[in-house]
């Protein structure tokens, strides 16, 4: 199957993540939204972050030129999808909502495209339920953010053939990714592990074992991650870290998931991590440090 013209569903952090991926990885890319002008908007945002990269000699202006060269906007509902080989949806983490989309993609791409969700919890099966194509229906899941992180799982519904896992691993590999295979179990391998850490460091901070910053260096020096739970969930957004738990909790029944309920007050206060300014730590303008 050749691939050489992506569509990226949703123009929000992880659609413009991957969709700069791809342009820098030579696919033509088509960023999408339910308008125009938030596609626009979209690419606007990753010219922004590839202009940081320019400023700091990350990325030279002749590849950041060729990068936005490859990504046009376009609009779900407004006939764009006709050349793309492929697409990728990253749209909100809700089940309705991707259902939604993907009856619209079944209706606006051509028969042999396949239909990709970036979804970090839900069933892909339940997402394929929606199309006429659902052995071309599979999850690749990116992680968040798409330029820096390597891994991508690869899940498989029920009815995906093995032609279209094989092209998306192969697209994966393109884009220079590794990849993992999942059963289409809910939150598949990473959130299924990491999601209940980040649920216990909410009990911590709720039950006062430690304030945040504490629980951070404790996780980021005790067991050398990257990142510690607090700063990773308002880096992602609590609100989406919080849906993929619930998904989680309700389909598996199982009391271990359990959200925190300081976290569902945060999310219901609207201190959402760094998209608002506020989560567990608080922000300064884009380019500031986050304080408390």
């Amino acid at each position: 199957m050749v691939i050489e013209h992506l569509g990226v569903v949703g123009a929000g952090q992880m659609g413009r993540g991957i969709a700069q991926v791809a342009a820098g990885h030579g696919l033509t890319v088509t960023l999408i939204d339910s308008t125009r002008n938030i596609a626009d908007k979209g690419r606007a945002a990753i010219a922004a972050q590839l202009a940081k990269l320019v400023e700091k000699k990350k990325v030279a202006p002749e590849e950041r030129d060729a990068i936005m060269g490859r990504i046009q906007p376009g609009d779900l509902y407004g006939g764009d999808m006709e050349a793309i080989d492929f697409v990728i949806e990253a749209a909100t983490e809700r089940p309705e909502i991707k259902r939604e989309i993907f009856s619209a993609l079944d209706q606006s791409c051509r028969a042999g495209v396949i239909l990709a969700t970036n979804t970090s919890s839900i069933s892909i099966t339940g997402i394929g339920a929606a199309v006429t194509r659902p052995d071309r229906v599979i999850g690749m899941h990116f992680m968040n953010p798409p330029p820096l992180m390597k891994l991508v799982e690869i899940i498989r519904g029920l009815p995906t053939s093995d032609a279209t896992y094989e092209a998306t691993r192969a697209l994966a590999e393109r884009l220079g990714k590794t990849t993992v295979t999942s059963r289409d179990i809910p939150g598949f391998i990473v959130n299924r592990i990491l999601m209940p850490m980040l649920n216990e460091a909410c009990f911590a901070l709720f039950e006062g074992i430690a304030v945040e910053k504490d629980i951070d260096v404790a996780i980021t020096l005790g067991l050398n991650h990257p990142m510690g739970p607090c700063a990773l969930m308002d880096l992602i957004g609590l609100d989406t870290t919080l849906a993929i738990l619930e998904v989680l909790h309700r389909d598996l029944g199982d009391p271990k998931y359990r959200p925190c309920p300081l976290w569902r007050q945060y999310v219901a206060a609207g201190w959402l991590g760094r998209k608002t300014g506020r989560g567990f730590y608080s922000y300064p303008p884009p380019g500031g440090e986050p304080g408390r």
